[in-house]
This record gives structure tokens, sequence and C-alpha cells, in this order.
């Protein structure tokens, strides 16, 4: 597969439906498998495009803008960014992946892991919920 662009337009996007059709064909379909299993594990969350140029979620009230979930595509992965500890708190699960403090990258090749997405983006919820008390 060709690699994906990092950016996908320079003045980005407004909505998340034009950020995924502005990515490559063969990643729209991965992109939208991350957005749903986002949604599923975070019903009532907000979608917003405002926070770094990709697409964000959160439940407003809490520190952060309640943001807990991000994702973007890169060169050759999307990047799926999550509050700390979440990653570090499921080293076990995502021994298979790059990641870093807030990041796991899921490589465009593969398959989006959407039972992990969902562990993960709950996980991110809990944390932003504890933090903001």
């Amino acid at each position: 597969m060709a690699k994906a662009r990092s950016r996908v337009a320079a003045s980005g996007p407004r909505s998340v439906d034009k950020y995924i059709a502005n990515c490559p064909r063969p990643v729209q379909r991965k992109l939208k498998a991350l957005r749903a299993a986002i949604r599923e594990a975070a019903p009532g969350a907000t979608e917003t495009m405002s926070y770094f140029e990709m697409p964000g979620y959160s439940y407003p009230g809490y520190d952060y803008n309640g943001m807990f979930a991000w994702f973007g595509l890169k060169a050759s992965y999307v990047g799926l960014y999550l509050r700390p500890p979440t990653i570090q708190d499921h080293r076990k699960e995502l021994a298979g992946f790059a990641t870093t403090k807030a990041v796991v990258r899921l490589p465009v090749e593969k398959e989006i892991p959407v039972t992990l997405v969902k562990k993960l983006v709950k996980a991110s919820v809990r944390v932003m919920k504890t933090k903001s008390q």
C-alpha cells in the first residue's frame, strides 16, 4: 500500500467526515472503523475537529475540555491518542504496537483492533474523569 499523507490538508478539514474523505481511499475504511469504535465506547461524547486539527472526542465539563481521545493519519500509521496513563496501564495488550506515553500507532496495512480500541477509549475516559475530580 502506498504511504498515506501525513497532513490531510493545509487549511484543515472542518468535520470528521471531511477529514476521513481527504485521506487516501485505502485508509478511509479503517478510519471509519476507528471512529465507530470510539463512538461506541464513549456514547454521547462530543466529536470535534478543533483540537490538534484531528478528530477528537470529549465529555465537556472536565479538565482539558473533557478531551479523552483523538485520532490522526500519519505517514505509515493511524495514531490513537489517549490520556496518560492509559497506554502504560495496558502495556501487555499493546505489546505488538509502537507506543509512546499518549499514542498507539496502528499500522495502516493492518486492520483496526476494534475490541482493543474500545477498551483503551473506555480506560481513557475513566482517567479523564478521575483526574478531573
